[in-house]
């Protein structure tokens, strides 16, 4: 006997229900704690090895500040209960890349470090200046530009981009120049543009949702596992003005949708760059 039998497709009512959200419970005692821990082990680690950071070679030194951000994100799981998440891996560049990422907490810039190969992080000046721990910042050899320098700052952070291209490293910029809260519009500023241009390399954008569990300017928290993800590469070439729009709308359609899928709610951001 034939037996004929349609696809299998579950009815309207048995649909699957949607994912969970990945935020949890708003917590604040968990974060002093924290916070107390962080700056214990910043300490021990600019203390102990900051004088030798001065002798070690430069992978070395990029060994221990590996260390120092695993260390963190232990922390922040083992005692906020906030886990973090790389997607995108595969888009990860190997060799000389600009890497646009978004920036809404301070968990990314220790979080996506490790995850490099060679980073080279675009920061203001002043960090270099802390004791220790801008021993680290120096002989990283992170591209330290004086904000206050207006034009010069530009030609500042082009020059050294240049010589870390010629490392084979990721540089790394925040497009917007600081952290911006969910919903903000997003505000791009020209010199991702600039570096895009003038080095003429890949340039690989990321999302983010860690705004979701660390609100800026917060002392609360919400449990849970935020996501840094790597999207496809743009290519290197394109016109600045076409660079600059797949970026933006690349970066923050992606970001819309991981804080929607983290919070279970939608989350309409403006794509729009309010910067001219």
């Amino acid at each position: 006997m034939l037996l004929l039998t349609a696809p299998f497709s579950t009815p309207p009512s048995e649909a699957a229900p949607p994912a969970a959200p990945r935020v949890g419970r708003r917590v604040k005692w968990r974060v002093a704690v924290f916070n107390v821990a962080q700056i214990l082990l910043v300490c021990a680690v600019t203390f102990v090895a900051g004088p030798f950071t001065l002798v070690l070679p430069r992978d070395k030194v990029r060994n221990i500040a590996n260390w120092w951000c695993l260390r963190n994100l232990w922390l922040l799981k083992t005692i906020v209960g906030i886990e973090l998440e790389i997607r995108g891996r595969e888009h990860i560049p190997s060799g000389a890349a600009l890497v646009a990422m978004k920036h809404q907490a301070q968990l990314e810039t220790f979080g996506v470090m490790p995850f490099l190969p060679d980073p080279v992080f675009v920061l203001k000046r002043e960090l270099t200046w802390l004791p220790f721990f801008g021993w680290f910042l120096i002989r990283l050899r992170m591209i330290a530009i004086d904000r206050k320098a207006g034009q010069d700052a530009l030609t500042q952070m082009i020059e050294q981009a240049q010589t870390a291209k010629r490392e084979g490293r990721q540089i790394v910029i925040f497009p917007e120049g600081t952290r911006r809260e969910l919903g903000a519009p997003p505000r791009y500023k020209l010199g991702v543009t600039h570096l895009y241009e003038k080095l003429q390399l890949p340039c690989t954008p990321v999302a983010i949702d860690t705004g979701a569990f660390w609100p800026k300017g917060r002392m609360e928290r919400r449990q849970g596992r935020a996501v840094i993800e790597f999207l496809e590469p743009i290519p290197a070439g394109i016109p600045r003005e076409t660079f600059q729009k797949i970026l933006v709308e690349r970066i923050e359609a992606a970001t819309n949708a991981l804080i929607s899928e983290a919070t279970g709610e939608q989350h309409p951001a403006p794509i729009r760059n309010d910067q001219p």
